[in-house]
């Protein structure tokens, strides 16, 4: 399994109701049903992932999370989990909403656009940067709101979202980047819960 996927899943209670938005080919609730007992569904909108999905077992709804979670109640999952999808979707603040209205928490990972790896291709070569973290060329990237670990944690204070817990790692997956992490940081995994009353 993906080193960020087995750090999500030692997140995710026994027996929790899991949905995965942009769940790949399914991996993650493969495991999760295996190893904890989880009710998990994953959204995806790729053909070939989608396939993969149904092959390991996987419950996989075919769906563009552009279009929202409307077909989802309140409150019908435990934890919502989007890896490394957010800086990819067009309306990132509706999406976090949408997650914490359908579950109790959500578990979000993204690339950090300011680690000092991109800040030194854009001041010393003065392009958009290339990275192990952010491995696409600008014209040929599906990411279309890159963000800092910063802007983030601005994004989701503004909306009164609650940070339970957040933790960054390096390109190895390395965890505890205590000192600068928004410098030092490739990854941020970040547990919220739902907006205060």
């Amino acid at each position: 399994m993906r080193p960020d996927l087995a750090i999500i899943a030692g997140l995710i209670n026994d027996g929790a109701r899991v949905l995965d938005l942009g769940c790949g080919h399914g991996e993650l609730l493969a495991h999760l049903a295996r190893e904890k007992g989880v009710n998990g569904y994953g959204i995806e909108n790729d053909s070939d992932a989608i396939t993969a999905c149904v092959s390991a077992g996987v419950n996989v709804i075919d769906h563009d999370l552009d279009d929202g979670l409307d077909r989802f109640p309140d409150a019908s999952f435990d934890m919502v989990v989007m890896t490394e999808t957010l800086q990819a979707v067009a309306q990132p603040r509706a999406l976090l909403r949408d997650m914490l209205r359908v579950g109790e928490e959500c578990i979000v990972t993204f690339p950090n656009f300011g680690h000092w790896r991109c800040r030194l291709q854009l001041a010393m070569n003065g392009r958009m940067p290339v990275a192990k973290h952010l491995p696409h060329a600008w014209f040929t990237t599906p990411n279309i709101h890159l963000c800092t670990f910063r802007d983030f944690e601005e994004l989701v204070t503004d909306m009164g979202l609650p940070i339970i817990s957040r933790f960054v790692v390096d390109d190895r997956h390395k965890p505890s980047i205590a000192w600068m992490p928004n410098l030092f940081g490739t990854t941020a995994f970040y547990r919220l819960g739902r907006a205060r009353a």
